[in-house]
């Protein structure tokens, strides 16, 4: 065949994107079970730093193996379901009606023998979501820590909301219930507290949109536990 030729040429770029292609995906499928790994390993992470717990890098599984005693699925009603709680992929679940959707919650028992129930959050920020996790305490009420993370907020504005000035807002007995009624946490401007009562914590100087996303997040997030919370406190 004349290699000067359109039909050589087409044909050698054919071949060779084919064999590129092949390569590529037989790569890709070669290092999926390590991507899952690494970001199982992050998720655990995070989970983790919701009770003010810090891994070393390679201790991440076995200290999440070692603290997370239980994890469980519970309805809206407050009752166990059957499921995997590590697997929900809570940014499909909050587009869900909160009475039928599918809540983990991660049991922790800490090296002093307190327990703590931590449920995650997923929500929206200014230029992408944002998530988290919050720990409560065994009464099913007074806040014990936060997690919180974002794909795209702001360096030094919404993206402040992953830095222990803000995060560490949430170490200082904030609760969800306040005589007898269910109340989320929220996020506020200028120290302004919510006029019904609520606890809350400051937001971010410059960063109104994500904050007001935390807000919101937590609200939508914590809110279809109410019931398990209930249970929790009455046990």
């Amino acid at each position: 065949m004349n290699k000067q030729s359109n039909v050589y040429t087409t044909i050698y770029i054919i071949v060779l994107v084919l064999v590129v292609g092949t390569a590529l995906a037989a790569t890709s499928l070669a290092l999926k079970p390590r991507q899952q790994e690494n970001i199982d390993a992050d998720k655990m992470r995070q989970i983790l730093a919701a009770v003010h717990i810090t891994p070393a890098p390679g201790e991440i599984k076995e200290d999440f193996s070692r603290y997370i005693r239980k994890q469980i699925l519970v309805d809206a009603q407050g009752d166990e379901i059957e499921g995997d709680a590590f697997t929900i992929n809570m940014a499909q679940e909050v587009k869900i009606e909160e009475a039928n959707r599918k809540l983990p919650v991660f049991v922790c028992e800490l090296e002093n023998g307190e327990t703590k129930y931590i449920l995650p959050a997923y929500g929206a920020g200014l230029w992408g979501p944002i998530w988290g996790y919050i720990a409560i305490d065994s009464n099913g009420s007074t806040v014990y820590g936060a997690y919180f993370a974002h794909q795209g907020e702001t360096p030094g504005l919404g993206a402040e909301i992953e830095k222990p000035a803000f995060t560490d807002q949430f170490n200082s007995d904030l609760n969800l219930f306040k005589d007898g009624r269910y109340l989320p946490i929220e996020v506020v401007k200028g120290g302004v507290a919510p006029s019904n009562g609520a606890d809350y914590v400051n937001g971010i100087s410059g960063g109104t949109i994500t904050s007001k996303g935390v807000s919101a997040m937590l609200e939508n997030c914590l809110l279809p536990y109410k019931n398990y919370l209930e249970q929790l406190s009455k046990n």
